[in-house]
């Protein structure tokens, strides 16, 4: 029998708010373990929560980043269950009531030189409080617990079972990671555990409608573990099934040097969290005004600029989703636009050699000392044939990186990088090659026409690279002949 496989994903995403979401605690990473903490966060008796404004806001852009349906009206659940990195013994979250319904995120996925593109759908998304942290080091029969996570406010985007491949699952995530950096309400840093997927993950027979027994697996901390963690399921239920076992639900974690899952706890058919309204919270009304606002505020995501750069600008769609991969560098293609009108040019360079240098470098492309008017500089030169686009890439690019504040052109012309275009100086470089290479040239008379780039490059050299290639090539045809 063949199979498909069925995924979810419900993605957690810290907000980058100073403070906590019902405390004016530090929300700062890595700080001394209990230091970011207060009566509110460690749950004291006659202590009250006051929701903080930011992270709602927050939410609300993620919901029309993703064409949710925004709740105007708000409520807050006690989410209850004890363990020890929850201090209250319950958690602060939203149950019916969610702060954003529906939506979804466009993915594209490669296709051979193409992209296939799908829309995910989401089920929700809501607000609620991070809990604490369990720290186990070593070989000690101890557990320590750091309270500084507790209360840092959480968004938590759950989509519909419609993924069908790891590659699918992976391409989500990758989205959602892309959506929360341009929006700068999350860092996206899996590593660091800002950003936490929990895979939900069942099979069924090719052609069924019926959903298969679910499986989840726990706080993936990548992009390709998570993508690991699906094909390693797949496999292990599919086994399962054809040896007439029964999956059973239950709750699984990864480990990363094995790339196995392994199980952690069975799971009942149904949590008893035992939700009920949070008492000491107000409802929260989102009102038209604010709305506006915050719609006000919204940048350009990721998918409209994809559209932008590939149906207005020409741009490849494997260069645009490059392109498009962070703000800052979808950023800088476009003030480039405003100083030079070839686009794909800009795209080629950013793409290529820019890509490269800040890879080389480990920098981001907003601490690349050159700036959008000096690659515009760059790419003229080249435009005018004054400088040739190998020569640019090498050799000129790393001089005005070394000294942005000189021209382009008093950079080329002070290196010798200015190309020679003057027929007269050319033709006699060419009668100099030519006459060295007598044999060669009677070859190239008998057919064998690959020695042309031979003779190029000769009178490269003896012009130290400052030749014109396309009319040396000219020159060179007509003087064969």
């Amino acid at each position: 029998m063949q199979y498909e496989i069925v995924i979810g994903l419900e993605v957690h995403c810290q907000l980058s708010t100073e403070s906590k979401i019902f405390a004016s605690d530090s929300n700062q990473f890595g700080s001394e373990p209990n230091t970011n903490i207060s009566v509110i966060t460690l749950g004291h008796p006659g202590v009250l929560p006051k929701l903080n404004k930011k992270a709602v806001e927050y939410a609300i852009k993620m919901g029309l980043a993703c064409g949710c349906e925004i709740n105007r009206n708000n409520y807050f659940d006690r989410k209850n269950y004890f363990y020890p990195d929850l201090p209250k013994g319950y958690q602060v979250s939203q149950d019916k009531y969610p702060i954003c319904k529906g939506g979804g995120v466009n993915v594209r996925i490669k296709d051979g030189k193409s992209f296939k593109e799908r829309f995910l759908e989401l089920h929700h998304i809501h607000l609620e409080e991070d809990a604490g942290k369990s720290v186990h080091e070593g070989e000690s029969a101890y557990t320590r617990l750091d309270y500084n996570r507790a209360g840092t406010p959480l968004i938590e985007i759950v989509s519909e079972p419609c993924m069908r491949s790891a590659e699918e699952a992976g391409a989500y995530l990758t989205e959602i990671r892309k959506i929360v950096r341009y929006l700068d309400i999350c860092d996206g840093n899996m590593e660091e555990g800002s950003m936490r997927a929990d895979l939900n993950i069942s099979i069924r027979p090719v052609g069924s409608e019926k959903l298969g027994t679910k499986v989840e697996v726990k706080n993936m901390n990548s992009i390709r573990n998570l993508q690991r963690a699906v094909e390693f399921e797949f496999k292990r239920q599919v086994k399962m099934l054809e040896a007439g076992e029964t999956i059973i639900q239950e709750t699984r974690m990864f480990d990363a040097d094995t790339g196995e899952t392994y199980g952690m706890r069975v799971k009942e058919t149904m949590n008893d969290y035992r939700y009920f309204p949070e008492p000491d919270l107000a409802p929260l009304r989102i009102s038209e005004a604010w709305m506006q606002e915050i719609k006000n505020q919204m940048p350009a995501l990721p998918n409209e600029l994809y559209q932008q750069f590939t149906k207005e600008y020409g741009i490849l769609e494997e260069h645009a989703a490059v392109l498009t991969d962070t703000r800052d560098l979808a950023g800088y293609f476009l003030k480039t636009t405003q100083f030079i009108k070839n686009h794909k040019a800009i795209a080629n360079w950013l793409t290529s050699t820019i890509k490269g240098y800040l890879n080389e470098k480990s920098i981001e492309i907003s601490e690349l000392p050159l700036k959008p008017n000096k690659l515009a500089e760059i790419i003229s030169l080249v435009d005018a044939n004054k400088v040739s686009s190998s020569a640019a890439a090498q050799k000129l690019f790393p001089l005005l990186v070394e000294q942005p504040a000189v021209s382009a052109l008093a950079l080329a012309e002070a290196n010798n990088l200015i190309q020679q275009s003057n027929t007269d100086t050319l033709q006699t470089l060419i009668n100099e090659v030519l006459s060295a290479y007598p044999d060669k040239v009677k070859e190239f008379k008998n057919g064998k026409k690959g020695l042309l780039g031979m003779f190029v490059g000769e009178v490269m050299k003896k012009s130290k690279g400052s030749a014109d290639p396309k009319l040396t090539n000219q020159l060179l045809l007509e003087a064969l002949k």
